[in-house]
């Protein structure tokens, strides 16, 4: 798989999305990416770094800007840990846990991140705002809660199927609740009937 079209795959997809989600400032976008399967492989089976380098240069391209911070998924054999910097991960409380990737424990992507960043560290668990799952590697664990599937015209890098999320708060309450303010909600009447 060429390098080049797998960057514009990626690019024509971050375009997309970030069109569609107004992703907050200083929020986590987290990213999970089997390098295997971009390039036609099962996961796990045949980890590129070369692949992993081309796909976070093309993210910090859309997340630098945006003041994003990115949060790799590693792969099961590291518990699917997530590498991010340090600072990121202290702004947010999150525990570090001691792992470092290698090519078949956190993949390419992993690999090629952590050479990237100024102090990277993993974490087990995050709650991000949302991300992209790159060859199904399954980052609903690392979204919070409501998550919305975004709709994507772009849905492949590489051989690579792609699935975006998003999310928005949960909708709490009963029958009375409201969840836009309006004049409405300053309307005082009696409940229950007469008495």
């Amino acid at each position: 798989m060429d390098l080049q079209t797998i960057k514009s795959n990626l690019s024509d997809v971050l375009t997309e999305y970030f069109d569609k989600v107004a992703f907050p400032e200083n929020g986590i976008f987290v990213v999970g990416c089997s390098t295997s399967e971009i390039s036609g492989d099962w996961k796990g089976t045949n980890s590129r770094l070369d692949v992993g380098k081309a796909v976070v240069s093309t993210l910090e391209e859309f997340l630098i800007p945006r003041n994003i911070n990115m949060a790799i998924q590693g792969c099961e054999h590291i518990n699917r840990a997530l590498l991010l910097e340090r600072r990121v991960a202290e702004r947010h409380n999150l525990e570090i846990v001691s792992v470092v990737p290698a090519m078949h424990a956190g993949g390419g992507t992993q690999v090629a991140a952590y050479e990237r960043m100024d102090d990277p560290v993993e974490v087990e668990h995050i709650t991000a705002f949302g991300g992209i799952d790159i060859g199904g590697t399954e980052i609903g664990m690392h979204v919070k809660y409501v998550q919305i599937p975004v709709r994507m015209t772009n849905r492949k890098v590489g051989a690579a199927n792609v699935v975006c999320l998003s999310s928005r708060p949960k909708l709490i309450g009963g029958e009375r609740a409201k969840y836009d303010f309006t004049e409405a909600n300053k309307e005082d009447y009696v409940l229950g009937g007469s008495h």
